[in-house]
This record gives structure tokens, C-alpha cells and sequence, in this order.
């Protein structure tokens, strides 16, 4: 192997190992001050910042962040109780009404963004719509979209996301983050650990497999879930406990995956309208946890959970700080897929219907400018 790839491995290695030794000590750090969900907190903000210096290392590899998916499906998967699945069933009308309505503020913030003279109004629409990240970069360049644009704005918004929302559940709810510890340790005694280890396995590669197949968005995330999820409410998955250090680890992935897409390159991609994009998504945010306490007040659940419900966007950060607090997992599961479900549905409607108004405003113009012409001409005739 040629000395230059050996020392492009060399550097590779040496800085995931100053990642990892950094993100530790933020994790015992947080972990002190009660932060929740407080690995996925370090991994985020110590990614941003290598990455932002431009130290960090390349992103984690596909089928790991897959990997990691995965598990923090099958631990919501598990959770899934008949009981709060009857709930939501009382509570979908709210649920979708709500998701509805982030919807439309967030078409609306795109909207708003369009009107910015380096953005076209479809990308500015596509970058602020909340959900969907991975699903609507993929899609933007096909939908007419600055591609760039549209990746840049939305890996922003999952990164705002996640880094407020431990302060929030934290020092806003002043959550309960020793749930997931107390479960643990009511579960200590069932199966050996390899069968914990080989459902795990299991779930993820067959339902990932299903989903994918299936044409479901995010399959790491979704498929896994559902298959555990129907498991669990079978009745097959008693007495199964996940080996302790694999969610933790998953957390660890997800968040480094979201840090580290952060580079100087593409917030300067965005340009000057950088700024003002950041103020629309930071409004976002704030109007969702507005209908999140609406949500609670509807519903009956708590604030946490109508909160945690109703973020934009970080589905698997979102379900990681449920699990690690006293949340309904299920609830806020599945208030999320649904809101992930219709973005990713709607996007390329809203798209087409602004494509038929633009066109015909267009039209209209050309139509305008034609006659005034025309009129022009007539009167210098005269």
C-alpha cells in the first residue's frame, strides 16, 4: 500500500481517537450536571466543534449509523405497550392536526426564505420543511431545487434541534434521566445476553430489509421499529433485555453522524443568506414547541411528551432523549413518524403546485409586459 494512503489512515485514526477520548470527557461532564441523554450531547457538540476546525474525521460509515439506528428502534421497539397504542388511538385527530400545522409554518418560513434574492422560492420551501432531511436532499436537485442549498438548510435544522433540545428536557422539564437506568435494572434477571444480542441483530437486518423493500423512508429507523413494535405486542419478545452498552454506543454514532456534516465549506454555502435562515428555523423551532404544549393541553399528555412530539425534525435524537427520560417512547414515536410520513408526502406536491403558480405568474407577466408594448407602440404610432 502506497506511504500516502498509510498516513491518510494514520491521520484518520488519530483523530476519531481524539474525537472519542473528547467526546468521553464531555459525556461525564454532562452526565455530572444532569444533562439528558447526555452522550448523544457530547458526541453533537464536541463533532461540531472538530469539525468546524477543521480536525475532524471522516463521517461514520453508512451501515454503522444504520447500525445505530437500528438499536435505538428496537429500544422503542420494545417499549410498545397495547395500552398506549389504544391511547393515541383517542388522540390521532390531534396528532395529525398538529403535524398539519407544522406543515404549514414551516411552507410558510420557506415561503418567507424564498423571497431571499439568492434563493428561489422551491429550494427555500424544501430547506425549511420540517422532516425528512436525508429523504429531501436526495430528492431537491430532481424537484428543481439548489441541492446544495436544500442540504445545508435542513442538516442545520436537525443539528438546532438536537443541540437545544437536552437543554430544554433538562433545564426547561427538569426531566427524570435515570428511566432508562431504573429499567434496566428491573430487567436484570431474564436471558443470557447473546439472546438480547441476536434479536437485536435480528430485528434490525430483517427489518431494515422489510422496509427497505417496502419503500419506507428512513428503513434503518422505521423498519426495525415497527417489526420490534409487533413483536412486543405479540407477546414474543418477554424477558428480552439489550445488552446495556449498545444504546449508549448508538447514541454515541448518531450524534457524531450529525456533528460531523457540519464543515466551514458548507455553512459558507449558504452564504449571505446564512443569517436569515437561521432566525427562520430558530422560529420554527419555537412555534413547534408552541404547539407541543398545545398538543399536551389537547391530548392530556405531559408537556415533556407533547414537547419531545412536536420537535422538527432529529427523529432519532428525539427518540434517544425519550427513551433516557420518563417519556411515553410510543406516543412520541409515533406523533413523529406521522409528521415525518406527510413532510416527506407533501414535499413534492407543495412542490408542483408551486411550480403551476409560478408558471402562471410568469404568464401573466410576460402576458403584461407584452401588452404594455403593444400600447407603447400604438401611442408612438399616434
Amino acid at each position: 500500500m502506497p506511504s500516502g494512503r498509510w498516513r491518510h489512515y494514520g491521520v484518520a485514526t488519530a483523530r476519531w481517537c481524539v474525537l472519542l477520548a473528547a467526546t468521553l470527557a464531555g459525556w461525564w461532564v454532562f452526565s455530572r450536571i444532569g444533562m439528558a441523554a447526555p452522550e448523544l450531547f457530547s458526541a453533537l457538540l464536541i463533532a461540531i466543534i472538530v469539525a468546524l476546525a477543521g480536525a475532524g474525521p471522516p463521517r461514520p460509515a453508512r451501515p454503522v449509523v444504520m447500525a445505530a439506528q437500528g438499536v435505538l428502534a428496537v429500544t422503542i421497539g420494545l417499549s410498545v405497550r397495547p395500552e398506549t397504542l389504544s391511547g393515541l388511538g383517542t388522540h390521532w385527530p390531534a396528532v395529525v392536526s398538529i403535524a398539519v400545522a407544522t406543515l404549514v409554518f414551516s411552507v410558510v418560513a420557506g415561503a418567507v426564505l424564498g423571497r431571499h434574492r439568492d434563493v428561489d422560492p422551491v429550494t427555500g420551501v424544501l430547506g425549511m420543511i420540517a422532516g425528512g432531511a436525508t429523504g429531501l436532499a436526495a430528492v431537491a436537485g430532481e424537484l428543481g431545487a439548489d441541492e446544495r442549498t436544500v442540504v445545508v438548510a435542513q442538516y442545520l435544522r436537525v443539528a438546532l434541534v438536537v443541540l437545544t433540545m437536552p437543554l430544554v428536557v433538562t433545564y426547561v422539564f427538569a426531566a427524570d434521566t435515570t428511566a432508562q437506568t431504573a429499567s434496566a435494572a428491573a430487567h436484570s434477571v431474564g436471558p443470557p445476553w447473546w439472546v438480547g444480542t441476536a434479536f437485536l441483530v435480528a430485528a434490525i437486518v430483517v427489518g431494515t430489509g422489510i422496509a427497505a423493500l417496502s419503500r419506507l423512508p428512513i428503513p434503518a429507523t422505521l423498519g426495525p421499529l415497527l417489526l420490534t413494535a409487533a413483536a412486543e405486542l405479540a407477546g414474543w419478545t418477554d424477558g428480552i433485555v439489550l445488552p446495556a452498552m449498545v444504546l449508549p454506543a448508538a447514541f454515541l454514532v448518531i450524534g457524531w453522524q450529525a456533528g460531523l456534516s457540519f464543515q466551514r465549506s458548507s455553512i459558507a454555502a449558504l452564504g449571505r443568506v446564512f443569517l436569515w435562515a437561521l432566525l427562520l428555523m430558530a422560529a420554527v423551532i419555537a412555534v413547534c414547541a408552541g404547539l407541543g404544549v398545545l398538543l399536551s393541553a389537547w391530548t392530556g399528555v405531559g408537556l415533556l411528551q407533547g414537547y419531545l412530539a412536536t420537535t422538527p425534525g432529529g427523529l432519532a435524537a428525539v427518540l434517544a432523549v425519550a427513551s433516557a427520560t420518563d417519556s411515553d417512547a410510543t406516543f412520541v414515536a409515533a406523533s413523529q413518524i406521522i409528521r415525518l410520513v406527510l413532510m416527506l408526502c407533501s414535499a413534492p406536491v407543495i412542490v408542483w403546485v408551486m411550480g403551476r403558480w409560478l408558471g402562471c405568474r410568469a404568464r401573466s407577466a410576460a402576458i403584461g409586459a407584452e401588452s404594455t408594448t403593444r400600447d407603447a407602440e400604438v401611442d408612438d404610432h399616434c
